[in-house]
């Protein structure tokens, strides 16, 4: 046994008799002691001398103060004394003490220490803000004020925790502009293309739309009868992998004997903001720039038919792959026969041919069936216009040959994971800094590129 085991075993008998101790202590303790209450005492007692250790270990962490020390304006900051700060970490409030300077013309001091270590007197700790980020980019702000007491046996505010999902969502939003100014300078570009990192050979993309709640600000407007609703762009950039037979859903089995390769999205990277159609096709490039959309050989997007989303891509990646959702076209379909005949073989005869035209990329089939429809079918019209518009991202047997994903359902997950799931909370409403700040902080989380905020509160977790 060496003496780091030797010495844990010690401690935890001392802290032991010192839980033991204090449940003795407490009047509502169960008698005997189930095991839920010596977990939580345990926990709240190891909570308690995490925070002595780090109040320790943080004043033990001083070199000698030196007498003066040069100030960022040019000046001369002087020694003034050991002073004491206050930050709330992972085991609760944290005071330790520190050399402080002052002193200089410009009237600004500062802390060696917490320079040191990214500390910001009165915030929270880097490694709080990051379990705070992700409560906040998890559940609605006022839940997850319950869900991180019953974890961390100490209360935060609904606001501390807003504020720092905010700021992730802000940094997040720092680091798309700084990647807009890249993808708009011809230098950086060129530099772009002599890219060291690896480029996938085919890259896929995706956009769509999700409607948020927003609460008037104005008086008239809270007074209208309308509530107000405005889109949420989401895109993602993704690879895929085929999906092994022992991992294949019903629905990926039916895939399969269809003939169809089975696949799913991988490296995930997603992106979104509350604004107008062309600052958004600003961020499509920007970060598809950031995962090598524009040098890879292939680049393939699947969407659904709207209109602003074909433009956007055709503006910014014209040579890239188009495919219409086949499962959005697919249920064109079946609109358009329940609208147009009865339940019955007809019916059913006239969905599979046109289903299986569609399939096999016989596109101007589909249009004549919903031509001969005529004028008394509205639906039947509007896909005689859907499929005409789009009949040349509808080339499913050759999109099937060469082994592309003909379905957007990524995209389509990415709204419900960051607008569903998160932003339309029953009972939620947002105000648009809140709404974008959040969704983008979620984004980032989503991504998978989620960075422990360790040290330095620069190091954030960004979306790509």
């Amino acid at each position: 046994m060496n003496d780091t085991t030797e010495l844990i075993q010690t401690i935890a008998r001392q802290v032991m008799t010192l839980a033991q101790a204090t449940l003795s202590q407490q009047p509502e303790a169960p008698a005997p002691l189930n095991l839920a209450w010596i977990e939580t005492s345990l926990r709240d007692l190891l909570r308690q001398i995490g925070a002595e250790a780090l109040s320790h270990w943080l004043s033990a962490a001083q070199h000698t103060p030196e007498a003066e020390r040069p100030c960022d304006c040019g000046g001369t900051l002087r020694y003034q004394r050991y002073r004491p700060a206050t930050l709330l970490s992972v085991f609760g409030r944290v005071t330790y003490k520190r050399a402080y300077y002052a002193g200089c013309v410009c009237g600004r001091g500062c802390a060696p220490l917490d320079e040191q270590y990214a500390l910001q007197p009165g915030q929270v700790s880097a490694g709080l803000s990051e379990l705070l980020t992700l409560a906040g980019v998890e559940l609605p702000f006022e839940h997850s004020q319950r869900w991180l007491k019953g974890f961390l046996l100490f209360d935060v505010s609904e606001n501390t925790i807003r504020h720092e999902t905010h700021t992730l969502g802000q940094t997040q939003a720092a680091h798309e502009t700084e990647w807009r100014q890249h993808s708009q300078d011809p230098a950086w570009l060129q530099a772009h293309q002599r890219t060291p990192e690896p480029i996938p050979a085919r890259l896929y993309g995706s956009l769509d739309a999700a409607k948020v709640r927003i609460e008037p600000r104005k008086p008239a407007e809270k007074h209208a009868e309308h509530e107000t609703w405005r889109d949420l762009k989401v895109g993602c950039w993704y690879e895929v992998e085929p999906v092994p037979v022992r991992q294949q859903s019903t629905r990926q089995h039916a895939v399969t004997e269809r003939g169809q390769l089975c696949q799913r999205a991988t490296h995930i990277h997603y992106y979104c903001d509350l604004t107008d159609a062309k600052a958004f096709g600003e961020l499509m490039w920007a970060s598809g720039c950031a995962v090598h959309a524009d040098l890879t050989r292939e680049l393939v997007f699947g969407c659904d038919g709207a209109a602003w989303i074909w433009n956007l891509i055709t503006t910014y990646y014209s040579q890239a792959v188009q495919i219409v959702d086949w499962y959005h076209a697919a249920d064109r379909l079946q609109r358009v026969a329940q609208a147009a005949f009865s339940p019955g073989e007809t019916r059913e005869r006239w969905l599979e041919q046109t289903t299986a035209h569609l399939w096999e990329g016989r596109v101007t089939h589909v249009i004549q069936a919903c031509a001969m429809l005529g004028t008394p079918c509205p639906e039947a019209r509007e896909a005689e216009t859907y499929f005409a518009n789009n009949q040349a991202r509808m080339r499913y047997d050759q999109y099937r040959q060469a082994g592309y994903l003909i379905g957007s359902g990524t995209v389509e997950s990415s709204c419900k994971q960051i607008v569903t799931q998160r932003l339309k909370c029953s009972g939620a409403q947002w105000l648009v800094p809140g709404a974008v700040d959040t969704a983008k902080a979620r984004a980032a989380w989503l991504s998978g590129d989620w960075t422990p905020v360790c040290t330095q509160w620069s190091t954030l977790p960004l979306a790509i």
